[in-house]
This record gives structure tokens, C-alpha cells and sequence, in this order.
């Protein structure tokens, strides 16, 4: 199956954003891919909860929502937006962090809000409380797609391989880690923490990813990591986008799910026990 991964450089400007995603994703489309994904926050990257109150939108009216799945129908493709920074109705005004899988005609499939929030101090320079601004989620969640079961996940929960072993567990055969990883931990982490995921699980591990640093007129701006990856599920990383935005085509031949499983079967030789 031919698969996309947009690795994106967005801004804060949703709009601008939206015009670079649907030119990729059009891009994409014609080269034939038939499943293409997004990275994390595909529609702005701020620092500012201010500048996020003033163009972020709520799920029904968002902008970027509304024109992928537009283009999904357009193109007759699967479209996993690996999320979307959203307002919410809570009571606190924090913001969502939510995956969408559009099927090829238009529908929302399903959706997921990230577990695991980024509360972490990287250094004395960078320090993240992303819940703060963002309320976590709560449902581990599992897509049915014609070509394989997803599991759903973003980011941070990269580091939980629970999470992982949970979707594999209840059919994924595919694991999508939509990022935007920091420089710091993305160097040091990233392409280990992947590919673990995909060797515990005999999972395909796709991992589109935001890169470079994000252009702001409202406040500090950010870096990330890049190198969105494609990880096989004995391990081996099939395709490594570096740092350059763009779009980057595989192919995912689904049977080396149960060729791998069938080499080791870690799933089902795994036993509960009795903690220390």
C-alpha cells in the first residue's frame, strides 16, 4: 500500500498552514499514495495560550478539519491528520489535542485525544507543561481501516509502550505517532523509542513529523526534531524524512506484520505477574 508522510513546518497561522498541508496532500494524492498522514498540531504551533485563544476554533468550525476532509473525498484517499490543536467546551478553556482518520469519503472514522501530556523539564532552558493549556485524553483507540486495524496514538505516548502493547493487543497491526518532538530528546530518543514500539508489537510504526523552527510574529518560537520515520515491524527503519519539509512515499507491505509475530511471538508468550 502506498503511504505519505507530511513532515510540516507550521506556523501559528492556521491559514497559512492549511495551504501548505492541502498542497502537499494534493501532491501526494497524485503520486498515487493512498494513505497519507499528518504530523502532530497540523494546523499551528504556538507558545501563547493568548495567541492560541485567537485563532484556534472548536472541532465543528475548524477550518483545517473541514478542507482535509474536503481533499479526502476529492481524492478517494485515507487521511490520518495526526491532530489538531482545538477549543473545547470545558470549563477551564483548555485546548484538545485530537487525531482524526478521514476515510476516502470525507467521514470521520474515528477520533483521538492524547493521554499522555508532555509535563517535563528537558533542561534549565526548556521546561513543557503541556497539560496546562491542554486536557488529556482519556480512550485508548483503535481505527478500522479496509487495509489494517490503527492504533491511534500522539507524541509522548511514544514513551508508554503499555499504550502500545494495549492496541496491538486489541488487533492494530499499524501504529501512528503523529510528533512534534523537541530537538533535545528527539536526538536522543526518537528513532530507539520507534523502533522499540514496532519490535514489542510487530507493528508498522508511521511517524509523520513537525520540523525545523516555527516561524511566529506573536511570541517565542519553537524547534523540532523532523525525521519523520516509517518502521517496519521487525524493526528496521524503512524510510527516514531528515529535516527538509515535504512529502515522503513507502510502501507498506502489510504481511510483514505476521511474518514478524510469527518469528516472535511476544504478544502472546506475554504472562501477568505479581509486582515486586
Amino acid at each position: 500500500m502506498k503511504t505519505a508522510l507530511l513532515q510540516l513546518n507550521v506556523s501559528d497561522d492556521p491559514a497559512a498552514n492549511l495551504a501548505v498541508t492541502l498542497a502537499y496532500v494534493r501532491e501526494a494524492a497524485e503520486a498515487g499514495a493512498e494513505f497519507i498522514l499528518t504530523p502532530e498540531v497540523t494546523n499551528c504551533i504556538s507558545t501563547s495560550r493568548v495567541h492560541q485563544n485567537s485563532v484556534l476554533q472548536h472541532e465543528d468550525d475548524d477550518i483545517t478539519l473541514a478542507a482535509l476532509r474536503g481533499e479526502a473525498k476529492m481524492h478517494g484517499i485515507w487521511l490520518l491528520i495526526g491532530s489538531l490543536a482545538l477549543k473545547t467546551a470545558d470549563a477551564d478553556g483548555r485546548f484538545a489535542n485530537r487525531c482524526f482518520l478521514i476515510g476516502p469519503d470525507g467521514t470521520i472514522v474515528a477520533r483521538y485525544d492524547k493521554i499522555h501530556m508532555f509535563d517535563v523539564d528537558v533542561s534549565p532552558e526548556e521546561t513543557w507543561r503541556e497539560s496546562e493549556g491542554y486536557r488529556p485524553g482519556a480512550q485508548a483507540v483503535v481505527a478500522t481501516a479496509p487495509f489494517a486495524p490503527i492504533g491511534l496514538t500522539i507524541c509522548y505516548d511514544l514513551r508508554f509502550p503499555k499504550l502500545h502493547a494495549a492496541l496491538a493487543n486489541a488487533g492494530a497491526q499499524i501504529l501512528t505517532v503523529p510528533a512534534a518532538f523537541s530537538p533535545v530528546t528527539g536526538a536522543a530518543h526518537w528513532h530507539a523509542l520507534l523502533r522499540a514500539r514496532a519490535i514489542e508489537t510487530g507493528c508498522f510504526v508511521l511517524a509523520p513529523a513537525q520540523t525545523g523552527e516555527h516561524a511566529s510574529a506573536h511570541h517565542k518560537t519553537r524547534r523540532t526534531y523532523g525525521h519523520s520515520l516509517v518502521v517496519a515491524p521487525w524493526g528496521e527503519i524503512q524510510m527516514d524524512a531528515g529535516v527538509a519539509p515535504g512529502v515522503y512515499m513507502t510502501d507498506l507491505d502489510m504481511g510483514e506484520v505476521s511474518k514478524a509475530r510469527g518469528r516472535v511471538p511476544s504478544l502472546e508468550n506475554a504472562r501477568p505477574f505479581d509486582g515486586p
